[in-house]
């Protein structure tokens, strides 16, 4: 598929930003730029002023972006934050839901056993971050403690480090605030979904506070033979030390089992039409269980108004287990299907510290935000996967009937890997936020990571080991025209150290290659339309370089090639369009390629996988009253190869979701969420061309809304 310009990909954005501009300053009657508040002060201002009327789906700042509370229209980067308030009026239980309204980002199935988003054409399983430290085993993640989840796009690695080379996904968690929390929610419905969720907070004085998050969920599914069962405890405690030192403790209990379901497989390069819910492989020998056990201490102190320090420790032990049982390819006649099998174990053992230095300082007319940090980190990994054996002849099974009760043995092959990793990480970094004048800001940083690996093959008792030394610039210029209105253009790197974003994947091969680079362009435009209300529009490219592929003339070496690029155009609304009607959504047109032969069917010209060129998504919640309000969703995903070789497309879909909210009294809410309003027929993701999800027909839940 032939790439678009870059002449034409950048004209229709900048038509956009010019209108912004012009529309803005349209407004009659407004103070010039140089008389306008501070807009952190416009903050306060709007929590002070009642609650009802709060922008419940936009947020206005970010620390993710900067590590220091940043307007969103002074991050010269696309940010998508979607709040607590539109995960409870959608009924969103798993963080990968949340993804769908977030422009530019999608999902790919993950094996049916993990969490995994694709951005900016780059799918990932362990860019994932709590609180703003790392969090990257491959398990499901749920939302009964999340306040928000912050998707940055493009490569962040001067913030967080390896890794991120499409983006991160940031969790902000709900903590002990000092402040009484008194809600709970009960929810019901189709396909046997029962769940129940808990935030209790009390606080004490004005100086501490404790809350506890709690959830427990026991779930079918409209898959045959399918079921969820998971259940989460997170206690937090905050208090102060002085008037200047603040402390938050935090503990997590979290453990998820269920079925490990890889969908269907492909037939002359379609997804096989079968009944949506038909289960291919052995349901009762394919299984996932993830259990994560957290703690967290931060603690803030202010030496000044102007000099804070924070920091923040984590320690994090995953055990995360799966095996499935699940279909390859389809026979040519399309009758049967062979099966294969494999099980899999990961304990990881994290150790983290971050310690943040912020200092606002002036010097004439120059306001810098200045931040000096540094991150230790220690991960202890062992890896055993082992392979599932039939009986000759038993794991070819009829497409009419791919259910199978078959019988499987599990060992090791000649290539399972039986591994024990350590990786440390040693980062410093330096950033300055700039603000020149009202107009212009600007915001440069640098970090040095010092990252190795050591891993052994405890089959053989081979050591391996790669030792990385990278620097991460990121630099942006905004332009305010407009208080309310910004311009940016931006650059950014990432690296991806060989060992993977798994830490698994290092060889005696590939050791000594340097890291995967990555490269991203960006401009954008920002406008606070009103105070609730922030509409975006962001530009990219995003070039991926040192990629190893088999050198073609000697296939013993591995050369490092220019190996991929993305582009595309994202735009993002989010806030109040009136006092009664909310909305979030966006629109995003991508695309990308290979730009060198990289295997067999990674070919010079493919479109990358996963990535559709068109995709839009929109909420709308409307209130008659206090009383009723109604909420419409629209999803749209264009066609999507399911793998690199572009043998198997899966169809553009457009899906309806709905729901209705009844306040029966100021303590309790009636929800009924409609997923799929259409009873569409869908495929919602892919893992490779014979691991397809068929998207859930129409459904429904009850939840009820509790305030005590």
């Amino acid at each position: 598929m032939p790439a678009s310009s870059p002449h034409s990909l950048l004209r229709a954005p900048l038509t956009l930003a010019i209108g912004l501009i012009l529309a803005s300053t349209a407004h009659a009657g407004e103070p010039p730029l140089d008389d306008r508040r501070d807009p952190a002060k416009d903050i306060d201002a709007v929590i002070v002023v009642g609650q009802r009327y709060l922008p419940d789906y936009q947020a206005r700042t970010t620390r993710s972006a900067t590590k220091t509370n940043t307007p969103l229209l002074d991050v010269p980067q696309a940010v998508t934050v979607v709040t607590d308030k539109l995960v409870a009026d959608q009924g969103v239980t798993s963080l990968n839901e949340t993804f769908r309204y977030m422009p530019g980002v999608g999902t790919a199935q993950g094996e049916g056993n993990r969490d995994t988003p694709v951005m900016r054409g780059i799918s990932s399983t362990g860019d994932f971050y709590v609180d703003g430290i790392r969090d990257d085993v491959q398990y499901f993640r749920d939302t009964y403690n999340l306040e928000r989840a912050e998707a940055l796009k493009g490569p962040s690695a001067m913030i967080f480090g390896r890794g991120g080379s499409g983006g991160v996904i940031n969790r902000i968690t709900k903590l002990a605030d000092g402040m009484n929390h008194r809600s709970a929610t009960l929810q019901f419905g189709s396909n046997l979904r029962r769940r129940a969720t808990v935030d209790f907070g009390q606080g004490f004085g004005e100086n501490a506070g404790f809350r506890v998050n709690a959830m427990a969920e026991d779930s079918g599914s409209f898959r045959d033979d399918v079921y969820l069962k998971r259940h989460g405890l997170n206690p937090s405690l905050n208090f102060d030390l002085g008037a200047a030192t603040a402390v938050v403790l935090a503990y997590e209990r979290f453990h998820d089992d269920r079925t490990a379901d890889r969908g269907v497989p492909s037939y002359q390069g379609r997804p096989l039409r079968t009944d949506p819910s038909t289960f291919f492989g052995n349901p009762r020998l394919s299984r996932t269980e993830a259990d994560v056990d957290a703690f967290d201490a931060t603690l803030e102190h202010a030496f000044s108004d102007t000099l804070r320090l924070r920091n923040h420790l984590r320690w994090a032990d995953y055990d995360k287990y799966y095996q499935n049982v699940f279909p390859g390819a389809v026979s040519t006649d399309g009758s049967t299907v062979t099966l294969s099998a494999y099980r899999d174990a990961t304990r990881r053992r994290n150790l983290f510290n971050q310690t943040d230095l912020v200092w606002e300082v002036s010097s004439g007319a120059l306001r810098h935000t200045v931040l000096a940090g540094a991150e230790l980190g220690r991960q202890v990994t062992d890896n055993f996967r082992q392979t599932g054996y039939f009986a000759p002849g038993t794991n070819v099974v009829p497409v009419s009937s791919p259910n199978v009760d078959v019988a499987v043995t599990f060992q090791q092959s000649a290539s399972d890997a039986d591994n024990h990793g350590i990786a440390r990480t040693a980062a410093v970094y330096l950033q300055d936020q700039i603000e020149f004048s009202p107009r212009w800001q600007a915001i440069v940083g640098l970090r040095y990571d010092a990252f190795r690996v050591d891993l052994r093959n405890n089959r053989n008792g081979q050591w391996l080991r790669s030792d990385d030394d990278m620097l991460s610039p990121r630099a942006g210029l905004i332009y305010k025209p407009h208080a309310e209105v910004s311009l940016y253009a931006s650059v950014s790197t990432a690296f991806q150290p060989r060992a993977g974003d798994q830490l698994a994947s290092l060889t005696a091969s590939n050791a000594a290659l340097k890291p995967e680079r990555f490269y991203n362009r960006e401009l954008g435009a920002k406008w606070d339309i009103r105070r609730d209300l922030q509409a975006s529009i962001a530009m990219y490219r995003l070039e991926r370089s040192n990629v190893a592929v088999t050198d073609p003339n000697d296939a013993t070496r591995l050369i490092l090639v220019d190996g991929q690029y993305s582009q595309g155009v994202e735009l993002g609304l989010a806030g109040r369009i009136s006092e009664r009607w909310q909305v979030m959504g966006g629109y995003a047109w991508q695309d990308g390629a290979i730009t060198a032969t990289q295997s067999a069917s990674a070919v010079k010209g493919n479109r990358l996988a996963q990535l559709p060129r068109h995709s839009a998504s929109l909420w709308n919640r409307y209130d008659f009253s206090e009383r009723v309000g109604v909420g419409l969703g629209l999803i749209h995903r264009g066609a999507i190869f399911a793998n690199v070789d572009n043998a198997v497309t899966l169809p553009a879909f457009t899906r309806l979701d709905a729901a209705l909210y009844w306040t029966l009294s100021p303590k309790l809410q009636v929800q009924l969420n409609v997923e799929n309003l259409g009873n569409v027929r869908y495929f919602a993701s892919a893992h490779s061309n014979n691991n397809i999800s068929p998207g859930a027909p129409r459904s429904a839940w009850v939840t009820l809304n509790v305030r005590y």
